[in-house]
């Protein structure tokens, strides 16, 4: 038996090695070719010191108190030279990639399909020519084909297929979103650069609160897929918000969703004043049905800077502190001639 192990390096790259059992995570780092710090490899410095987001393990007994307290124990740091793992896991490193002699896992993949699924929206499916592991959440660099420049973009698609999809932001005069539109064919063949991010889907143990705009609902999209996959008994409740009825996208699929996901709901809501949708406002005006709790919530949040910021003031106001906060900002690019 072995596992997957996800190492999260503190400049925002992931690498996924195989963990066989009884093997520790340090011993399959460096199988993988990835040299985690360490000075002793026997429980003594702690210079391999980490923390273990998700996932079960064993320290067993042999390290000292001064390189890993009792306190910190509890707390999900560990030794990655007697982390045994006996599940999958998410690891994080406090150091950077290179740090490690190892970087950003580069692949390439052909396009599939691309389809303007709305005048703001764009979905693109690319089929990688190797397996590209992920954590629900995460993101890509894509290049854009002909240029030098890559863009990011969230795996709206369930993690362990090679068959990627993306949920794109058509900007007007973007380089990414004017090669879609005007030029790509299936066929063509696209880099692709990562996972990365820190955003992703943690062990659900409580209620939870998915609030999406825009083109932001791509990772959710990838977190409810693996939802759907495992199953969960705790309530999910999303609210997606969009600037007009035409931003409103994979409507159908947030209900195929709440079909196969028991416990999870979504609303819909448009901020423009002429909108024609029962919803109108913005995200924060619509929290009613959202599992607060009094706090013991993990929310998630991804959108545009200025709705980030809008949530992030909305629960201050409410005096509510959830137990945890994960949330990613985007910003549409354009290429620097076209920004001017």
């Amino acid at each position: 038996m072995s596992y997957n192990i996800a190492l999260n390096f503190e400049d925002g790259i992931t690498r996924f090695i195989n963990c066989n059992e009884g093997e520790t995570i340090l011993d399959a780092a460096y199988r993988s070719q990835i040299n985690l710090p360490m000075d002793c490899s026997d429980g003594v410095c702690g210079t391999c010191k980490g923390s273990c987001q998700q996932g079960q393990y064993d320290l067993g007994e042999e390290y000292l108190e001064e390189a890993l307290t009792e306190d910190e124990a509890e707390q999900g740091l560990v030794l990655t030279c007697q982390m045994v793992p006996s599940t999958d896991c998410v690891v994080n490193v406090p150091v950077a990639s290179t740090m490690c002699k190892t970087g950003i896992m580069e692949t390439t993949g052909s396009v599939a399909e691309v389809n303007l699924i709305s005048p703001t929206a764009i979905e693109l499916k690319v089929t990688a020519d190797a397996d590209i592991i992920f954590l629900p959440g995460q993101y890509v660099n894509i290049q854009v084909p002909g240029s030098d420049e890559t863009r990011a973009y969230s795996f709206s698609s369930e993690p362990g297929s090679r068959e990627l999809s993306f949920l794109i932001r058509n900007v007007p005069g973007g380089l990414m979103s004017s090669w879609l539109v005007g030029g790509a064919k299936t066929g063509d063949q696209v880099k692709l650069a990562g996972p990365m991010g820190i955003f992703y889907l943690r062990p659900v143990e409580r209620p939870v609160v998915m609030l999406a705009g825009g083109t932001g609902l791509a990772p959710f999209l990838s977190m409810l897929e693996q939802l759907k996959a495992r199953g969960t008994d705790q309530p999910v409740h999303m609210v997606y918000g969009v600037t007009s009825d035409e931003d409103l996208v994979c409507v159908q699929a947030l209900q195929a969703f709440a079909d196969a996901i028991d416990g999870f709901t979504f609303k819909t809501v448009t901020s423009s004043p002429d909108s024609a949708h029962p919803n109108k406002g913005y995200v924060t005006n619509h929290m009613q049905d959202a599992p607060l709790n009094g706090g013991d919530v993990d929310v998630y949040l991804c959108g545009p800077p200025p709705m980030v910021d809008a949530v992030l003031g909305y629960f201050r106001e409410q005096n509510i502190k959830p137990n945890s906060f994960h949330y990613e900002r985007f910003t549409p690019s354009v290429a620097p001639q076209e920004a001017a």
